[in-house]
């Protein structure tokens, strides 16, 4: 177990938005207005007693929350530990991005907005966002990468049927990174009435903290449900799959002051760390600017930004949360990585022995699991961030490659 710095509030960014080095918001003078707003009443509007009622009226009846934490009897005895999942794929859309995304768009109709833009890599962001821009009729755009529309095509048609418009990002390595630069692009152009709602813990203060508020209604369950099914509300390890991370910031955030509870994030290692086609941020990246906020990030010599790369949509991100990089760097948290074919590997073995077929991105998660020297008295809970039903043309080219 690492030891931490007890006198340090881990979950709260100092008031320019800094956790310890990390974070900040840079941004062109055209958004300042816009960022400025959010900054000043994210906090007020996220407090009152009417928009808190709302948002946990419609994660209750829309949403399905509190999602189960189900205890895994085979896989904990593969394992020889106590593991429980917490089923974030039991979500409406699919996964745990809906959490985010009702509280955003409730905060956008406070502050007026009238137009919502989007980026997504998996799909799941883009969904979610779309679903709720349905729910209040709102107009919505969301970015995406072009090598990702192809490879998640389910989700791209739920966002069209649920009425948005879907623009492809032709730039770079076409996925995530260059989604999210035309998103912020479309922002600039058009800041007075519209709201983008970012899906991760990443992007100009105050959006890393505020999605981590909104996610963190998934370790608020799991302290409760934990309580109930073993007397303790404190596991001894929660595991989650970081690409910007927000289901991990989500799932550590009530255990982030909590010195007993080991945080362990686990990145896309892709074809290996040092392949050259990686997305393991910690391993391979240095301080940098990326997307608004300084974080750690893989680039070149000169700057410039690695192009990362991992077989699940979600994890294929150059850089990490600032909230992470601080959690990385204090030690505060355990980072590791699982490759692409591990993660595929898991993720037919999860489906096969808990009859649960998770995401590409959270099966990085589980196949960290034999590697780690867990006790037999040790509860761990793996956060199943969403539902593999988007990544089932990728499954079904693995089990075509087996034969």
């Amino acid at each position: 177990m690492h030891s931490f710095n007890k006198a340090i509030n881990y979950q709260a960014p100092s008031a320019e938005g800094y956790y310890g080095d990390f974070g900040g918001a840079y941004i062109p003078e055209m958004l300042y207005s816009n960022v400025e707003t959010l900054k000043t009443q994210y906090l007020q509007i996220m407090k009152d007693a009417d928009f808190q009622k709302e948002f946990h009226a419609l994660l209750k009846d829309y949403v399905g929350r509190p999602t189960p934490l189900f205890y895994a009897e085979r896989l904990s005895k593969e394992i020889g530990t106590n593991i429980y999942l917490k089923r974030e794929d039991l979500c409406h859309t699919g996964a745990h991005k809906i959490n985010n995304t009702i509280g955003q768009i409730l905060l956008a109709d406070k502050l007026g907005k009238k137009k919502i833009i989007a980026e997504t890599g998996a799909g799941q962001h883009g969904v979610a966002t779309a679903t709720v821009c349905a729910l209040k009729g709102l107009e919505c755009v969301v970015y995406m990468g072009e090598k990702d529309i192809e490879r998640q095509a389910p989700n791209v048609a739920r966002m069209k049927m649920l009425g948005a418009k879907v623009v492809p990002a032709t730039s770079g390595s076409k996925t995530l990174k260059d989604a999210t630069n035309e998103a912020i692009r479309a922002w600039i152009n058009e800041p007075n009435e519209t709201h983008y709602i970012i899906g991760s813990v990443v992007g100009p203060h105050p959006y890393p903290d505020m999605v981590a508020r909104f996610q963190s209604v998934i370790s608020d369950e799991i302290r409760k449900q934990l309580k109930d099914k073993t007397g303790t509300e404190l596991p001894t390890h929660v595991v989650a799959c970081v690409g910007g991370g927000s289901n991990a910031a989500g799932a550590f955030y009530h255990f982030l002051n909590e010195q007993t509870v080991e945080l362990v994030a686990v990145e896309a290692a892709g074809r290996g760390v040092y392949s050259g086609m990686s997305a393991a941020t910690t391993q391979l990246g240095k301080p940098g600017i990326l997307h608004g906020s300084k974080s750690i990030l893989m680039q070149t010599a000169d700057g410039q930004v690695v192009e990362p790369h991992s077989i699940s949509a979600g994890l294929d991100y150059p850089g990490i949360g600032p909230l992470h990089a601080f959690l990385y760097e204090s030690k505060r948290g355990t980072f590791t990585s699982a490759t692409d074919e591990e993660a595929l590997q898991w993720a037919f073995h999860l489906s096969e022995i808990e009859g649960i077929i998770p995401a590409l991105e959270t099966a990085h998660a589980f196949a960290i699991l034999p590697k780690m020297n867990f006790k037999p008295t040790d509860i761990v809970v793996v956060c199943l961030s969403g539902r593999g039903d988007k990544d089932l043309a990728t499954y079904m080219q693995a089990m075509d490659f087996k034969k």
